[in-house]
């Protein structure tokens, strides 16, 4: 017999982020559907014995947020490993691998470090490594995940040093990506094990979808394919939606219709860490100009514009969403150069169809800018990249020296016309949507703040719009789909990135939503997370249902 069609849920004697009233209180869920949104005086007429009433206590409940950009086995991998973002020197780290290997493991991961803060100014080596794990297998992924150090013994066991990329212990290209491949030999199980972790992680952080960047060079498609088996309405434990792209390269439209049909007709696109360049941590992103710590480096290109021209032609021709993982302005230039092949071919209009995406594009000036808007580029963005290394003497200003000003330009972006959508690229930095949105309103070049309902929507609405769902996904109104969260904030506010005038407000006359104050002792805290009426988190002691 088919399940009872669960009871209505009234939630009232709070706030809601809503566009259709700005004034409202209470919400009315009914199954998957928002049925109703409003104030407390009507939502009294609603209560009778066949709904469930919440009582929020003074909660916010907004529309769920969208990560745009994510590695859910990384993820879930990072959720196990040793954390060392909190490493303040080389002398910590080795400290922390001592630690684990004192423990006895024989294999020792760890994500997150950054050198650039460190007194020695230097990464570990391979012997220093050895000794600290005592001869474990060892593998420390770089914050940036585009570099790391392994140990002696895991480069012995692989050949690293015969390979390109490899300094005494410290790995980028080929070598970083076979010790990567080695250490993320997953089974099935493991991996979904790995992936549930990094879901239920997610949900609890008020996430309702994340967008999986997934690509042969990171972990094959049974990966891929394992964690799109684990969501949807079919499974016992509710899970975060998974908005899948794939980033392998393309010349034929046999190749993308092939690919498209692939895991079970799912895929959002054939983009993502399709890698243009690498990063700037590592010293890989393309940039015009050589690194300012590194007068010899200009960084790597992986794709030149004959293979990103062919990529888009194919994918153009079939209208499927194309993409790349381009940081650098060098990057962005073969990407531009790109797009033009396809445009003369294939005609501007055609190209702008198809709602092709790119990935950072931290540096980029306003000539670029202007040619994403021609050709109807959207770009997914990731905010607490500036509030971690876009500080005074942080990582961008010893690499870039001056031209870290024009880093990470999302007010710029927006206001020319792109669509911004905004992610974490988690395990590079947490899956924490709150603090993305205060990154947008405290960026390291004031010029480029952006308010916070514009930042919240480009990490909900937006998100949505860009992998090519329903305008009405992300946002709370009648008839819209019951995705949303419920938050614990200490104040709620209009807030504003600029400096000129009052960037604070509580006056309901301006008639915006609000939404939490984010200078407050205390950040937002999840209270339950629910994906088209299907609660997939809810904090201890939180409206039992």
């Amino acid at each position: 017999m088919p399940s009872p069609r669960p009871a209505p849920v009234l939630y009232r004697n709070g706030s809601v982020y809503s566009p259709a009233d700005p004034f409202a209180t209470a919400m009315l869920v009914d199954g998957g559907t928002i049925a109703w949104v409003g104030t407390e005086h009507a939502a009294a007429n609603l209560e009778g014995p066949d709904v469930r009433s919440v009582d929020l206590d003074g909660a916010l409940v907004t529309p769920g947020f969208v990560d745009a950009h994510t590695h859910t086995t990384e993820t879930g991998i990072a959720l196990g490993s040793i954390d060392l973002t909190a490493c303040r020197s080389l002398a910590g780290l080795l400290d922390a691998v001592a630690a684990a290997s004192a423990a006895g493991s024989a294999t020792i991961l760890g994500f997150g470090w950054d050198e650039s803060q460190w007194p020695e100014n230097r990464v570990p080596t391979a012997a220093e490594l050895d000794r600290a794990g005592g001869g474990a297998l060892v593998y420390l992924v770089r914050a940036d995940i585009h570099s790391a150090v392994v140990s002696g013994t895991l480069a012995a066991a692989l050949g690293l040093a015969a390979l390109d990329g490899w300094d005494d212990g410290f790995v980028v290209r080929a070598a970083h990506e076979a010790s990567r491949q080695a250490t993320r030999s997953l089974t099935p199980d493991q991996r979904a094990t790995y992936q549930r972790a990094a879901l239920l992680h997610a949900a609890s952080r008020g996430y309702v979808a994340v967008t999986e960047m997934a690509a042969p060079h990171i972990a094959p498609r049974e990966d891929l394919e394992t964690l799109l088996s684990l969501d949807g309405p079919g499974h016992e434990v509710p899970l975060p939606e998974v908005i899948p792209y794939w980033a392998q390269l393309t010349s034929s439209h046999d190749e993308v219709r092939e690919l498209m049909q692939g895991f079970g007709g799912r895929l959002a696109g054939l983009a993502g860490d399709l890698n243009v360049d690498g990063s700037i941590g590592s010293r890989t992103a393309a940039l015009r100009e050589p690194y300012s710590d590194d007068p010899g480096n200009r960084g790597t290109l992986y794709l030149d514009a004959d293979a990103v021209g062919a990529h888009l032609l194919a994918t153009t021709a079939e209208t499927v969403q194309a993409g790349f993982h381009v940081i650098g302005d060098a990057g962005l230039d073969v990407v531009l150069q790109g797009l033009d092949l396809a445009a003369r071919e294939l005609g501007v209009e055609e190209v702008r169809r198809a709602r092709h995406r790119l990935e950072h594009v931290e540096l980029a000036d306003d000539a670029a800018i202007a040619a994403l808007v021609h050709y109807g580029v959207a770009v997914s963005g990731q905010p607490a990249f500036d509030a971690l290394w876009g500080v005074e003497d942080g990582l961008y200003g010893q690499r870039l020296g001056e031209r870290s000003a024009g880093m990470n330009r999302f007010a710029s972006l927006l206001s020319a016309g792109v669509l911004v959508a905004l992610g974490s690229d988690s395990p590079v930095t947490p899956l924490d949507p709150w603090a993305s949105v205060r990154a947008c309103l405290q960026h390291s070049n004031p010029g480029e703040n952006i308010s916070a309902r514009a930042a919240f929507i480009a990490h909900t609405r937006a998100s949505w719009r860009l992998s090519g769902r329903s305008p009405m996904m992300g946002q709370l109104a009648p008839g819209t789909p019951a995705s949303f969260a419920v938050w614990k904030v200490d104040e709620l506010m209009v807030q504003t990135p600029d400096n000129r005038v009052q960037s604070w407000s509580t006056d309901p006359r301006a008639g915006t939503p609000l939404l939490p104050a984010l200078d407050t002792e205390n950040a937002p805290l999840c209270l339950e997370t629910v994906h088209d009426g299907r609660r997939l988190y809810a904090a201890e002691g939180f409206a039992a249902a």
